[in-house]
């Protein structure tokens, strides 16, 4: 999903990842905290004062961003979901699950973990400043914890509105999913209602912008956008999974499909194979043991004046765990593993017998066909 973010750190076995993005919302905190907040809050000091806050309550209220997904990915490890990772981006933070929820049980409480800790959060911060205004201590400080208690209990009641991927989202989806005891249902009647929040939230940017708003009416209508394409795409998901779900590699590979030897020139590959036949992708084989695959790209690395004396065993490309799946390799994960890869062919083996090849045009084949059928099939694909 982001697959530019940089590792920080782990905590409790969780990778902790920024995104670029991330850094436009830091740098616009900290500029309207300190060109802002904390001067009226707090009037008298200097700029570097001010600015030295405005990092401080940035950096503890993306910690308390990192606590909230925390607090997700613990309960959905208590579930034994796995998570990917925690990463900070531009709308703020998100638990990578490896899968979604088996249950609408769990999807509740792995949803409503965020929320709490943010609430918890808030509380806490509060209490200090209490503490220090009691005592009469570093105004500076008090005005700083005042905010932190402000923004994570607005951080929680955000994360409740009824719209994916917000926790409100995925608490409504699970009473839906508890009431109808369908997931697809559950998912597609949230889906909807999370882009009535949506345009909901891109109307009042609209308001605020012509009400002379213009950064905050910006930001709600980027906020809307954002949701409006989080919410479909989560309903587009789960029907691909639906449909792919109890599929295998094996049911939808390609059994025969053109071959090459150890002891094919590249010459001939290329003119009776690839071109002959308008493939890229060339499984080598040895009898019915699988040695590896040439392809486009590895051709066009050798001088074409020695195609005729370059022999397929002396540049195939080894099979390994990298190109090559077993054949009971379920198929949804093999798009998850494409999209994160970004490679689209594979060879499929069992025990090293070659068996076939599976591509992202096979997927994309079968999901068009499903799509014409209608989206009420893929419901009816999972149950069967």
């Amino acid at each position: 999903m982001f697959t530019r973010a940089v590792r920080l750190f782990d905590i409790f076995g969780f990778q902790i990842k920024v995104d670029p993005s991330w850094l436009l919302i830091a740098a616009l905190l900290v500029w309207t905290l300190s060109g802002g907040y904390f001067p009226d809050r707090v009037p008298g000091l200097s700029y570097g004062d001010y600015l030295g806050l405005a990092v401080i309550a940035m950096l503890a209220f993306f910690g308390g961003l990192i606590l909230h997904e925390l607090a997700h990915s613990l309960v959905a490890r208590r579930f034994g979901l796995g998570i990917g990772g925690i990463t900070l981006f531009i709308f703020g933070g998100v638990a990578e699950l490896d899968e979604e929820p088996a249950s609408p049980v769990s999807e509740f409480w792995i949803a409503i973990a965020g929320p709490t800790m943010s609430l918890a959060l808030a509380a806490l911060a509060w209490l200090v400043h209490l503490a220090l205004e009691g005592a009469d201590v570093s105004a500076p400080m008090q005005v700083v914890f005042e905010y932190l208690a402000i923004i994570n209990l607005i951080l929680a009641v955000f994360n409740m509105l009824p719209a994916f991927p917000l926790d409100g989202g995925r608490v409504l989806r699970a009473a839906l999913w508890r009431t109808s005891g369908d997931l697809v249902r559950a998912t597609r009647n949230a889906s909807a209602i999370s882009q009535l929040v949506a345009y909901a939230l891109i109307a009042l940017g609209l308001v605020s912008l012509f009400s002379g708003n213009t950064a905050g009416g910006l930001w709600q209508i980027l906020i809307g956008l954002f949701l409006m394409s989080a919410a479909r795409g989560t309903y587009q998901q789960l029907l691909i999974k639906s449909a792919l779900g109890n599929r295998t590699v094996a049911k939808m590979m390609t059994e025969n499909v053109q071959l090459s030897s150890p002891d094919d020139t590249l010459s001939g590959v290329v003119n009776d194979i690839m071109l002959a036949h308008a493939v890229s992708f060339v499984p080598v084989t040895e009898g019915e043991h699988l040695l590896g695959y040439v392809d486009s790209s590895l051709v066009r690395r050798i001088d074409r004046e020695n195609w005729d004396n370059t022999h397929v065993g002396d540049i195939f490309i080894a099979s390994d765990t990298e190109n090559t799946l077993p054949p009971d390799f379920p198929a949804d994960a093999l798009l998850q593993r494409i999209a994160k890869t970004g490679r689209r062919k594979y060879l499929v083996a069992e025990k090293q017998r070659f068996v076939g090849v599976i591509t992202l045009t096979d997927l994309l084949s079968y999901l068009a066909v499903l799509q014409e059928i209608g989206p009420g099939r893929a419901a009816a694909s999972l149950k069967a």
